[in-house]
């Protein structure tokens, strides 16, 4: 597998030249997109005439905002099975990928503990549910969350695919990084043996599915519009005045969280973090304004390829992150548990919030695949703690404003979990140069730069 700038074929450097710019732009025009989406959003629920006609406004973003998602999820199971499968193929030592897989556990289980740690300093710092004085509801009443299912036993069964068609159809990527780990090490043991044909099939599924990403990636801004805009038109910018500290503290913990772990990342990567987070906004911003970690795979994949991580690391240890490195989730956890406690002024101990933040690093594993998932798992860990599940309906309401930052340091914990590991494997290729500028009137971009490794 060629690696780095080196092994460019000729005008390919010039087509790169087009991708920046393109993907530039693509960025500016989702934080217009998102500020158009707010705009529009606050005069539809201005001059609604009730609730019910704001929501059926909001519907027919959400339409878009649905389509957008779909195309995104369309690419996303072939995306991971292609690079995962190729990137296990092209690993000559089969030792790597239990190293690699060790350290990747080891990352997330680290940063899981920072940011629960974290979101769990912060809250008793801040208080920001102690004046609230909520009268405990009755014994019966609930979230509306279906949280049955959700146990560690369910989980690990879930993990093991009952068909990979299955899988794939409804996007279970943990499902299908297992499938994946089997058909990679068996297509690796028969590439020794000299059958190449497969191999060469996947690797080109993987090239198709970046282009295909290219032209769904086009229609991004608008998706990203009709998300604001139906959220706004629901809810109203006045809920951000009136949720404000909430919200706000909750930034304040993500943004601390962010400098941690750039922090550890600079003592891995140098230098090149910063740059590495230059390379991540797009997909970042992508997954703020969706609140979905799904839309911005693809364009993470590209990035980290970009930042000179080979296919066969970041295709491997990212759809792992997505199962179990979810750091924004983490900390959205044990911020959201301790407010429902501090709302109904109940105490707990430090003991307690100990074993909070130890129930939390297991049954948060279980999250993949589950809808809303961090609501699923604080609603399933209240009552461990007899406090009152029917509490997250003080949040369930701006949850759409937490998720959107969550997801966003989902997508950057993963990118940096994944680039730690890179260098430590000692697989970073060259990176790949961004030129100072590119010629007007240059031909259209041709093959993306994560179809360069």
């Amino acid at each position: 597998m060629p690696a780095g700038p080196a092994s460019a074929r000729p005008g390919e450097g010039r087509r790169f030249s087009v991708l920046i710019m393109n993907t530039k732009k693509l960025t500016r025009y989702i934080g217009i997109a998102m500020v158009l989406g707010i705009v529009v959003g606050y005069f539809c629920n201005k001059y609604a005439q009730s609730e019910q006609e704001a929501a059926q406004i909001a519907s027919y973003f959400s339409l878009v905002t649905d389509v957008f998602l779909r195309m995104i999820k369309m690419i996303i199971a072939p995306l991971v099975f292609a690079t995962l499968v190729t990137g296990l193929a092209s690993m000559s030592d089969a030792s790597a990928v239990g190293r690699i897989g060790m350290r990747a556990m080891i990352w997330f289980i680290a940063a899981s503990a920072i940011s629960l740690l974290l979101g769990l300093a912060l809250v008793n710092i801040f208080q920001p549910g102690a004046h609230l004085n909520m009268v405990l509801p009755d014994a019966g009443a609930s979230s509306g969350l279906k949280t049955g299912d959700f146990t560690l036993k369910a989980f690990i069964a879930h993990v093991f695919p009952r068909s990979i068609a299955e899988a794939m159809s409804t996007n279970e990527i943990l499902q299908i990084l297992v499938f994946s780990l089997f058909f990679g090490a068996a297509l690796s043991f028969i590439r020794g043996k000299g059958h190449n044909a497969i191999y060469n099939m996947i690797d080109e599924l993987a090239k198709i599915m970046f282009r295909v990403t290219d032209y769904v990636m086009r229609f991004a801004p608008l998706g990203v519009f009709a998300a604001m805009a139906a959220a706004i038109t629901t809810e109203g910018l006045g809920v951000l005045v009136s949720y404000g500290k909430l919200i706000a503290e909750f930034y304040l913990g993500l943004a601390l969280l962010w400098a941690v772990l750039f922090a550890v990342g600079y003592l891995f990567l140098g230098k090149s973090a910063i740059r590495l987070g230059g390379l991540i906004k797009e997909p970042t911003l992508l997954a703020f304004s969706t609140a979905s970690s799904e839309s911005a795979y693809p364009k993470t994949i590209e990035a980290l390829t970009r930042f000179g991580v080979p296919k066969r690391i970041s295709g491997f240890v990212l759809p792992l992150g997505y199962s179990f490195n979810l750091d924004g989730s983490m900390m959205y956890q044990s911020f959201a548990v301790l407010f429902i406690a501090q709302a109904y002024d109940i105490q707990m101990s430090f003991t307690q919030q100990l074993t909070l933040l130890l129930v939390l690093m297991v049954t948060s594993k279980g999250m993949a695949g589950v809808a809303r998932a961090s609501l699923v798992v604080v609603a399933a860990t209240l009552p461990m703690f007899h406090l009152p599940e029917a509490g997250l309906l003080l949040i369930m309401g701006i949850d759409q404003f937490f998720d959107m930052g969550r997801t966003a340091t989902n997508v950057v914990g993963n990118s940096l979990a994944t680039a730690v590991i890179s260098k430590l494997e000692g697989e970073q290729e060259a990176p790949e140069a961004e030129p100072a500028a590119a010629s007007p009137g240059e031909a259209p971009a041709g093959e993306p730069a994560s179809q360069r490794a």
